[in-house]
């Protein structure tokens, strides 16, 4: 059995004028968010083997405010999770994914696009509230019976759906 994390990350601020939209850092909500984030993962035993982040400032500052709260075990930062569409997020999950856990720090919509494309099955409540949409600091819990290098579409079961305004 395997698990997959993913989360998207948090609230950033509007880019300011002359700031790329990849440069764009979290706003304050969004650094309590990440800080929240990371102690219910620790509080429900979420902890990766492994952790991808891109490397957009957003996404690497939710990782420090996860990490200041729970392990994430070896991290791997990617260019490639700022452009890629949730096909590319799968085929760079098979890539890296064993029979462990690992937790994927990206952005909308291919976190949510991908996390309803493998859901095959759920939690009704999680699927409920994935179905509302994958707001900023959301995390998806999704189980797979086999290695995630065989992670395909349908095939794994949302155990949680989790925000930070469950905590």
């Amino acid at each position: 059995m395997s698990k997959l994390y993913l989360l998207r990350h948090a609230k950033a601020g509007w880019a300011l004028p002359g700031v790329r939209d990849f440069d764009r850092p979290l706003d304050a909500s969004g650094l309590a968010d990440a800080e929240t984030m990371g102690a219910a993962m620790r509080a429900h035993n979420y902890i990766p083997d492994l952790t991808l982040c891109s490397t957009a400032k957003r996404a690497l500052q939710t990782l420090e405010g996860v990490a200041g709260h729970t392990d994430t075990g070896r991290v791997l930062f990617l260019d490639t999770l700022y452009s890629e569409d949730a096909a590319g997020y799968l085929s760079i999950i098979r890539g890296n994914g064993g029979p462990g856990s690992l937790l994927l720090i990206g952005h909308n919509p291919m976190t949510e696009d991908l996390a309803i494309a493998l859901s095959g099955d759920g939690d009704e409540a999680a699927r409920a509230m994935l179905n509302y949409g994958f707001p900023t600091s959301g995390l998806a819990a999704v189980r797979f019976p086999g290695s995630l290098a065989n992670a395909a579409q349908g095939t794994g079961y949302l155990e949680a759906f989790v925000t930070p305004a469950d905590f």
